[in-house]
């Protein structure tokens, strides 16, 4: 299906538990990364397994990506948030969504970690996967993805590489956005779970958000990657047991 975000289409793909409870039950909006989009892998697989725990689940693809509108080029982490706002707007109206849960993997896991944040009074747990929470840090000190450039002076475009045609505004609004201060906000249940050789994200930021949430879980994967290319069934294991003790923890007689 498709939604409509400021004149932008948004791609969404929403999977229906076998089971509910008086006709209602959770609903995970699970996002995906940078480059990515809704039918990886690794995102499919922890979509299933939150479907098989009893929750609706929600699949986005953001702004520039997958079959959503915009332009790859323009994509920003403004954009991206104001597209998983109006994702969790459409997922509060429906009449069969009870809590709401924000999942995501890395810029998606950055993503729902900023967007929890904003939205810490509907949002009832948080998973963010391999999240990317060096991008404004880096973007500040000059680093995107490995390559320097001179914080100061951003170009318009980022000079060719293998992820041509992003342009700059994707720097400049990741220079402004503040990650401890998003974690400070959000009171509510926080899963992470981080491939222990990720080379994308080190997973010293997932060890630094876990310790800084009020209330968090920390699952490393030995010898796991950023995408989770060896041991996905570890990291759908932590999610299932996570998502269905959270479920019973707010409703003692639902099963899973």
């Amino acid at each position: 299906m498709f939604i409509m975000d400021d004149g932008i289409r948004l791609n969404l793909k929403l999977d229906m538990p076998d089971r509910m409870t008086e006709g209602k039950c959770p609903i995970v909006i699970v996002i995906h990364g940078f480059t990515g989009h809704m039918e990886e892998r690794h995102i499919t697989a922890v979509s299933r397994t939150l479907s098989e725990a009893g929750c609706a689940v929600l699949r986005a693809d953001m702004y520039g990506h997958g079959k959503s509108g915009g332009e790859f080029g323009k994509h920003t982490l403004y954009k991206w948030l104001t597209n998983a706002m109006t994702v969790i707007d459409y997922a509060r109206d429906l009449d069969f969504a009870a809590d709401i849960y924000l999942c995501g993997h890395s810029q998606g896991g950055l993503t729902v970690m900023l967007a929890a944040a904003m939205k810490h009074d509907e949002i009832s747990g948080l998973i963010p996967l391999s999240p990317a929470w060096m991008i404004p840090e880096q973007a500040r000190q000059g680093i995107i993805l490995g390559q320097h450039f001179d914080p100061d002076n951003i170009p318009d475009v980022i000079p060719p590489w293998r992820y041509t045609g992003l342009e700059g505004n994707y720097l400049r609004v990741a220079q402004t956005l503040h990650v401890e201060d998003a974690i400070d906000r959000y009171h509510g249940p926080v899963l992470i779970v981080h491939g222990e050789e990720d080379g994308d994200v080190p997973v010293h930021y997932s060890v630094e958000a876990a310790r800084r949430y009020r209330s968090a879980r920390l699952v490393l994967i030995p010898g796991d990657t950023h995408c989770y290319d060896y041991h996905l069934d570890k990291v759908t294991e932590a999610v299932k047991a996570w998502i269905s003790e959270q479920i019973r923890a707010r409703n003692p007689y639902a099963g899973g």
